[in-house]
């Protein structure tokens, strides 16, 4: 008599890009699941890949979940390398997702073996069994594991951000370079970190479109023409699939200036060399490199509609003009050379206003 090999679904998954190129590899865990389904004498023809977090609401084994449920009878196992793989979202995802795959007649393997596979009736010597007498001995410790994954990513995440803010607030970047710039690491008190340099063709866009709105004798259409004419193109961008970022899908960008495009540019104070950005909680800092542009020609190019002022060692910027005592004065005005001299004809003091 032939015996029918039952089959089971395979679920990798690695939380980013790094990961899943450099340690715990797809390869790496659909060998580990094979090994364990040989085992079991369980063939597994069915194979899902997340390249993704999954320490949210949004849970990517889901969607291997629901192929179960669409080809119920016919898959009898779902394996993962371990419960952290499976969801990184605790004890109450970990419990829906094992929830539905119990009722779609499917049960969960694990390669450690973590997850038991039998059940225990607690009125089994007295030949009655209810819902509630009938229960999975390993679930608890199955939910603890479940949490300790959950711990594990808030701590990873924890230290990863918190190490970023801080270097951001020192003056360092820590994200892709926009329009002008290259990511360039250096040796620094604080360890290799990255600052940015001009890029060699970018940067020259860049600087041109803030002098030409200096001049003020263009408009902001004409400016953009003219920085088309210049070759400008977009940075290009690879678009990743939504469950594999390894796997490039497509491409955005490469393409030329709009003016909607052109007033971001102008309004972004980086180009200055002054980062203003959530984690420096409203205090904008002086960056660890040199600006495309002085604050001088970046306030001129905004004609007052944003404004970078220095007080000492703070910066601060401005939606609109700055209050004018604020404003920097310049004592010898020439447009009132005898405000110093000449005396009113009524207090007989000088005449200390400039207009």
């Amino acid at each position: 008599m032939k015996i029918t090999q039952e089959l089971g679904i395979g679920s990798i998954r690695v939380s980013s890009t790094k990961q899943g190129l450099q340690g715990d590899s797809p390869e790496d865990q659909k060998k580990q699941i094979e090994n364990r389904a040989k085992m079991l004498n369980v063939k597994v023809p069915k194979w899902f890949n997340f390249v993704e977090s999954a320490s949210g609401e949004i849970q990517p084994n889901q969607e291997a979940i629901d192929f179960c449920k669409e080809n119920q009878g016919i898959y009898r196992y779902f394996f993962i390398k371990s419960i952290d793989r499976f969801t990184r979202g605790g004890s109450y995802f970990y419990d829906h997702l094992k929830m539905q795959l119990i009722k779609y007649g499917v049960q969960l393997i694990d390669v450690y073996g973590v997850i038991g596979t039998q059940t225990v009736n607690t009125l089994e010597h007295l030949g009655i069994k209810y819902d509630w007498s009938v229960f999975n001995p390993t679930r608890v410790s199955e939910l603890l594991e479940a949490e300790r994954g959950k711990n594990e990513i808030r701590d990873i995440l924890s230290r990863m951000i918190g190490a970023e803010i801080r270097y951001t607030r020192m003056g360092y970047v820590v994200r892709q370079p926009i329009l002008g710039y290259i990511n360039e690491k250096i040796d620094t008190p604080h360890g290799k970190r990255t600052i940015r340099k001009p890029h060699p063709v970018e940067s020259k866009w860049v600087i041109r479109m803030f002098e030409l709105r200096i001049q003020g004798n263009l408009t902001d259409e004409e400016i953009v023409k003219e920085i088309n004419l210049m070759g400008f193109k977009s940075k290009i961008q690879k678009l990743h699939g939504k469950n594999n970022p390894i796997k490039i899908i497509g491409y955005r960008g490469g393409i030329p200036l709009s003016v909607k495009q052109f007033r971001k540019y102008i309004e972004n104070p980086i180009y200055a060399g002054i980062n203003d950005e959530k984690w420096t909680q409203g205090q904008p800092i002086r960056a660890k490199f040199d600006g495309l542009v002085t604050v001088e020609m970046f306030n001129k190019a905004n004609r007052g509609k944003i404004t970078i002022v220095k007080e000492g060692s703070i910066i601060k910027i401005y939606k609109g003009k700055p209050p004018m005592w604020q404003q920097r004065k310049n004592k010898n005005n020439p447009l009132y050379p005898y405000k110093p001299y000449v005396t009113c004809h009524i207090c007989k003091n000088h005449l200390l206003g400039s207009a």
